[in-house]
């Protein structure tokens, strides 16, 4: 018999015997620590470094008595603690089988996956879910994307991405919130909750906050690249989201690919040990991205074993793939350069992470294979992957409202991306199964049905350039070329849009050309698309550009030259049915940017929220010398953060404060009167700024501190109201210090971070 049936009754019996809380934690805590001292007293030091093995499976494993290799073995040998991307609930009970009946200790494997923006039921990608600027939506999405994971055998997603990013060059923008430290918190905190509840039930999984830290903010935009910052921007701008998490209780954290101050990020002590553990208080264990300990050898600051244990000593408790914990740690520890306390510290939070999810008490929690009938693709999940798929488009040009469009007439569908099913799910969509998703050509067509003439052509391939069309066509998203001529291809498409009353040309991004490993030199739409959208526009017929991207693009010339742009992202399974609900009507556009859309690759990296100058730019975006800018573009973006158009408008009064000075301690109230000025109902974000007129060091032109999603009538006014804190006014100054300044700060309110009105009030120091 194992040691974790042996022992296994504890857990009952601590929970009986257990007093009330102690100064040695609560009831609970104290249980769970008596039972992973006795299982750390039973483990070989074998046994323990295998629990800090992520890896994946090799070899075959095959359900049935001892028919394994590879993986399989390892697991009999307690050399894994966790396996990640298994794509199978029957394979995932068969491989806790092993773990727990023939190895010798019997503890229970993690599951993890990357369970990005939903399984099998879709959501859209991440950055369009921010886009929502509703915390409910965001958690939704992982809460159904948590309960279809775990019917799959899951346990724990690498979710959610909290690195902020002003660089749309770089890829992986796809999968944040995007550049706004205080509004990537409120997503975190929702991603948390929605993903682990209190970690009770079988559909409540182990959330994974990354990548700590910096990940966003790579020389050049190119992924896994050098970042260098001082400390105070990180604190101010990079750390937040993660301490949020932190606080929000994320059972897990993934260590960041690239270097912080000289250090990889899986080897730095002072981001492991200084910063989470010791000012925010983290208590659940740390993971790497993939093979980051061995990529550590590349950055070149030692061999596998050397590595491996600055890692350790550091504060890493799981290495992903690399083998270089499993494979280096025993050496290590016989040659002294590690110690049987720092290998206890990992695999103890590697325990507790078990014992929290309920796998001790229940191994088999989370392989209820029959939930997979009732669990899986519900269409309870699917309307609700509409509903928010819709709230995350973002109507970015509306000229003469020619949206929402009328059911009659005939309309062209146009575009390489019109009638793609695999691709309009997004990146990192493992769990999908590409037979489902609805195209935008089918949605249009089952909600028309034979009231308007429908007319498709492909127009264009993805790309002129065949080598980047074969390098998105990864994770099975093909594009296959079509066979005839680009020429005729496209008078086929311009033929179309001549006899009918408007164009939908859906064009864009493929989804693997944002993402990991997809950093971009260029941000416009692809060659073959832009050249055809030209040639459309040159008809004279309406234009209504459908956008499917994972990033902020530069679309100058289509805000100039077209009638309409809706901002799809790439919103998951339901997408063709939410394309139409918008495009005709049946719901509202809800989205707003939550990153900065640039005129120009040349402005990139851009942000709304950029720091004071000496020389600052003209507040009307007009060109001139010796000031912050360029002599060949204004400095103002072509969509700023916040930004996003309805189909109805709203009109702002004053921002009216309740005190106009206010000391250490107090708080104050703004408040301003929306109302809907247009003919139809319709969603708005209220957005709330502060800017620090004076500070100790310099500070940002304005920040969003507050945010509220608001519906309004035609005609009906409503009254927003926002209570500032002196938790609101800090931030952290050159001695990172976390410092209430006195002064004057202006109070913005708006519905984006440009077209804002304002007050201004006195903070005094406390007497």
């Amino acid at each position: 018999m194992n040691a974790v049936k042996i022992i296994g009754w504890f857990l009952l019996l601590g929970g009986l015997v257990a007093g009330c809380a102690d100064k040695d934690g609560s009831r609970e805590d104290r249980a769970m620590n008596r039972y992973i001292d006795r299982l750390l007293g039973e483990m070989t030091v074998e046994e323990k470094i295998g629990q800090l093995n992520l890896t994946s499976i090799e070899g075959s494993v095959r359900t049935g008595p001892a028919i394994r290799t590879g993986t399989g073995e390892k697991i009999v040998r307690g050399e894994v603690g966790g396996l990640l991307n298994v794509m199978s609930s029957e394979k995932i009970l068969e491989l806790q089988r092993i773990a727990v009946n023939e190895s010798r200790m019997g503890i229970p494997l993690l599951f993890g996956m990357d369970v990005i923006h939903g399984y099998n039921t879709v959501f859209p990608i991440p950055l369009g879910l921010s886009a929502t600027w509703n915390r409910s939506s965001i958690e939704t999405a992982a809460r159904i994307s948590a309960v279809e994971a775990s019917a799959q055998g899951v346990c724990w997603t690498y979710s959610p991405m909290v690195d902020i990013s002003y660089d749309a060059r770089w890829g992986r923008v796809a999968e944040g919130a995007g550049e706004d430290p205080y509004l990537a918190s409120e997503v975190a905190v929702a991603y948390v909750k929605g993903y682990q509840g209190n970690l009770t039930r079988n559909d409540q999984i182990l959330a994974c906050v990354k990548h700590f830290a910096l990940y966003g903010a790579p020389e050049g935009g190119k992924d896994y690249n050098t970042v260098d910052m001082s400390r105070m921007r990180m604190f101010n701008e990079y750390f937040p989201p993660f301490e949020a998490a932190v606080k929000a209780g994320v059972g897990s954290l993934m260590t960041a690919f690239n270097e912080v101050e000289g250090v990889p990020a899986g080897a730095n002590d002072w981001l492991m040990s200084d910063v989470l553990r010791q000012r925010w208080g983290f208590d659940g264990f740390v993971v790497t991205d993939w093979d980051a300990v061995r990529e550590m050898t590349v950055h070149g600051i030692g061999d596998l074993q050397g590595v491996s244990v600055r890692a350790l000593k550091a504060g890493l408790d799981m290495d992903m793939a690399s083998q270089g914990f499993a494979g280096t740690l025993k050496k290590s520890y016989d040659e002294g350069k590690v110690t049987l306390q720092q290998i206890d510290r990992a695999c103890r939070r590697i325990l507790e992470a078990k014992y929290k999810l309920g796998l001790f008490a229940d191994p088999y929690k989370y392989c209820d294979t029959a939930r997979v009938k009732t669990d899986v693709f519900t269409p309870a999940h699917r309307a609700e992957a509409r509903r928010i798929a819709a709230e995350s488009f973002v109507l970015l040009k509306n000229r003469d409202n020619i949206l929402p469009l009328d059911k009659k007439g005939s309309i062209a569908v146009i575009g390489p991306l019109a009638d793609n099913r695999s691709n309009i799910v997004g990146t990192w969509s493992l769990g999908a199964d590409y037979r489902t998703p609805v195209t935008i050509l089918d949605g249009l067509r089952r909600t028309v049905g034979d009231r308007v003439e429908l007319r498709y052509a492909k127009g264009c391939n993805l790309t002129y350039d065949t080598a980047l069309e074969r390098r998105v066509s990864q994770w099975g998203k093909s594009f296959p070329r079509d066979g005839r001529s680009d020429a005729a291809m496209r008078e086929e498409a311009l033929a179309l849009a001549r006899r009918s009353d408007v164009v939908v040309a859906v064009m864009g991004e493929a989804a693997e050309m944002s993402g990991e490993g997809a950093s971009r030199t260029s941000l416009d739409i692809p060659d073959a698309q832009k050249e055809l959208l030209e040639k459309l526009e040159a008809t004279g017929k309406p234009i209504v550009l459908v956008l499917c991207t994972g990033r902020p693009l530069t679309l100058a010339w289509e805000q100039e030259h077209l009638d309409a742009i809706l901002n799809i992202w790439f919103p998951g399974t339901e997408a063709g049915l939410a394309v139409s609900d918008v495009l005709f009507g049946d719901a509202e556009p809800g989205g707003r940017l939550t990153m900065t859309f640039p005129r120009s690759l040349g402005q990139v990296p851009i942000r709304y929220h950029h720091r004071k100058t000496g020389r600052p730019p003209h507040p009307d975006g007009s060109i001139a010398a010796y000031v912050t800018g360029y002599i060949d573009e204004t400095h103002l973006p072509l969509y700023p953060f916040g930004y996003g158009l309805s189909y109805t408008t709203f009109g702002y009064g004053k921002v009216l404060l309740d005190k106009q000075t206010i000391h250490e301690g107090e708080t104050l109230t703004a408040r301003v009167e929306v109302t809907n000025t247009g003919t139809r109902g319709g969603n708005e974000v209220v957005q709330l700024y502060i800017g620090d007129r004076v500070g100790s060091v310099t500070r940002p032109v304005k920040e969003l501190k507050g945010f509220e999603k608001i519906h309004l009538e035609p005609g009906e006014r409503r009254t927003v109201s926002f209570t500032i804190t002196p938790e609101l006014l800090k931030f952290y100054d050159n001695r990172l210090e976390y410092i209430l300044e006195p002064g004057e700060f202006e109070v913005m309110i708006g519905p984006d971070s440009h077209r804002t009105k304002s007050a201004v009030f006195t903070l005094t120091a406390a007497d």
